[in-house]
């Protein structure tokens, strides 16, 4: 049963983020191809299928420019502050904005390393750092760090704090972490370095 469970839960966690993007991306294909199909047909006299795809995957880069130049960055992120103050809007677009950005390499709100923090009460735990911080409470200044842990799946999970301290640093990427957490362990390296912090 236990095997049945982990390997279902597995399943799950792979297909489903899979078949939402597909799905996502099949909807934009044809919201945008539904347009532009019309117009298309119009200037050339032809209707060509597949002009949509090109157009979204245009769209796509063309957001992309824009997000990294200066000015468009700016525009885009002043309509984005806009667009949060709506209820519905921020529900969604707050939490998946987050957990793509989790995903991304360079990403400064994203998961930064695989860490392994010896824990008194829990023993040797894996987790992903996602914030170096000081913390002073009256008695001088503390190095503490935040590790994000998942539990029954990588898009859930808890937020420690611990003192930096205690943390030691292993030779994984992010990746390679989010495989172990999505294999149950069984991705985990037979042999794995890892340096304190």
């Amino acid at each position: 049963m236990q095997w049945l469970r982990r390997n279902l839960v597995t399943g799950l966690v792979v297909t489903v983020p899979l078949i939402i993007t597909v799905a996502a991306f099949v909807w934009l294909f044809q919201l945008i191809d539904g347009v532009m199909g019309p117009v298309y047909e119009r200037w050339s006299g032809y209707d060509i299928p597949g002009l949509g795809l090109a157009t979204l995957l245009v769209v796509v880069l063309l957001v992309g420019v824009a997000a990294t130049s200066g000015l468009g960055g700016r525009a885009l992120r002043r309509g984005e502050e806009y667009l949060m103050r709506l209820p519905i809007f921020r529900a969604v677009y707050g939490p998946v904005k987050q957990l793509v950005a989790a995903f991304s390499p360079g990403s400064q709100l994203g998961f930064r390393q695989v860490v392994l923090v010896d824990d008194p009460r829990r023993g040797l735990v894996i987790g992903f750092l996602t914030k170096r911080f000081v913390l002073d409470r009256g008695s001088g200044p503390e190095q503490l760090v935040a590790v994000y842990v998942p539990t029954n799946h990588i898009y859930f999970g808890d937020i420690h704090v611990y003192a930096a301290s205690v943390v030691s640093y292993p030779d994984l990427s992010v990746q390679e972490g989010v495989q172990i957490f999505l294999t149950a362990g069984m991705a985990m390296s037979s042999e794995v370095r890892s340096r304190p912090s």
